[in-house]
């Protein structure tokens, strides 16, 4: 099949397009987690209990995960930059439909819609892959990583904060208004990125199943990130509820949490130069095994410690799973990207798939464990996966074959 090719150099990506494109991913991202600490006031605007509103960030999660598989693989066929910008403006929509929404069915349709949309996320960290020398695509990755995480975990402390201050539906209309004005800076900001293939979609599609079933690296990759990210996944999901109701602590407290996580997030740059230097099969283990012992100490009951221990104790460990989570997701896509260069998006979709499958279910989960036995019962669901990644990452890694293609 003929190639077509990248008219954008690595020269293009200067410093300044890539902190544009670290604060694009995170401004994405976050669409996903923005509910939740506003979940107690969710629950109270609606008039529905946990259980009920506890649907919502998993349907946003399986919106997120839509959006890897049918809509992030065409990353590798079309125009990229004008992908990114037709998604952006999709995502302000649907946050704007989110912040309009009276009833929970239309709340619970458009969070799905939020997700589906907020793959752009990972639109943009390909783009960033292929315009980066390959001999620093990991410190590349690592910086646009900073960038996706901080998102994750600062949407916590703006929804939270926020959320107290003007109410849940404020922290929709502003951040609609900020991804509608971030993807209108994209547009003029990015160079143009050729297709790197021209299969037709239902080729695309169809080679993405080839791609897993012919590559053990990717395979690993996905189940190992996928675990890891359920454990982070149930945290956060019950995290704000686990507060409320021990605590009676209100939704900025849990927010505040994101700061805790956010240091973690920072390790990024540095994460993906050991990555470069080091390999990345070996971050990934220790990224999965800083990921078990955080949660083996959240294992240790609050009754056995005074609440500001127990608050401090907790802290700490956020910082250390996010880190591990962090080191092991920049480890996996470098894997990805060495091994399919020709094909990133698709890999890219496939490494996502699996991590929010496997945050979907974390979520699900995690509600019903909380609901039945509380904040341990989860704690211990977070432990067991991560372990099993851990477990996973030990393994013999067989050695990867460069994907050319068809």
């Amino acid at each position: 099949m003929k190639q077509t090719h990248n008219n954008a150099s690595p020269t293009s990506l200067s410093m300044p397009l890539i902190l544009t494109l670290a604060i694009a991913c995170g401004l994405s991202v976050a669409s996903l987690y923005y509910s939740h600490p506003l979940l107690p006031l969710l629950a109270a605007s609606f008039s529905v209990d946990d259980s009920q509103i506890g649907a919502l960030p998993t349907l946003t999660q399986a919106g997120y995960a839509l959006g890897l598989l049918l809509l992030v693989p065409l990353g590798d066929k079309f125009e990229r930059r004008k992908v990114i910008l037709i998604k952006g403006i999709a995502l302000a929509l649907a946050l704007a439909l989110t912040a309009s929404c009276h009833g929970l069915p239309l709340l619970l349709g458009s969070s799905l819609v939020v997700g589906i949309t907020a793959s752009m996320a990972q639109d943009i960290i390909p783009a960033a892959a292929l315009l980066a020398d390959p001999k620093a695509r990991g410190r590349v990755i690592g910086l646009v990583m900073t960038g996706l995480l901080t998102g994750i975990l600062l949407s916590r402390v703006f929804s939270g904060l926020l959320g107290d201050l003007l109410g849940w539906r404020s922290v929709y209309w502003i951040a609609a208004a900020a991804m509608l004005l971030l993807s209108l800076l994209l547009w003029f900001a990015l160079p143009s990125i050729a297709p790197q293939s021209q299969l037709s979609a239902k080729e695309v599609y169809r080679s993405m199943w080839q791609l897993l079933k012919s590559q053990p690296q990717i395979q690993k990759a996905a189940l190992a990130q996928g675990l890891l990210n359920a454990a982070f996944s149930a945290f956060w999901t019950t995290l704000a509820l686990m507060l409320s109701q021990q605590f009676q602590l209100g939704s900025s407290v849990a927010g505040l949490f994101g700061l805790a996580g956010a240091a973690g997030a920072l390790a990024a740059p540095m994460v993906g130069k050991l990555a470069d230097k080091y390999g990345p099969q070996r971050l990934a283990r220790i990224g999965a095994l800083l990921v078990s012992l955080s949660f083996l100490g959240m294992m240790i009951p609050a009754s056995l410690l005074s609440v500001s221990l127990y608050l401090t104790l907790l802290a700490i460990l956020t910082v250390g799973f996010d880190l591990g989570v962090q080191m092991a997701m920049v480890s996996h896509q470098t894997i990805i990207y060495n091994t399919a260069p020709q094909a990133m998006a698709r890999g890219n979709a496939l490494l996502l798939v699996g991590v929010f499958i496997g945050m979907t279910l974390g979520s699900y989960a995690a509600s019903l464990l909380f609901a039945s036995h509380g904040w341990q019962g989860v704690m211990g669901f977070a432990l067991i996966v991560s372990a099993i990644a851990l477990l996973l990452r030990l393994l013999p890694s067989k050695t990867p074959v460069m994907v050319q293609e068809p």
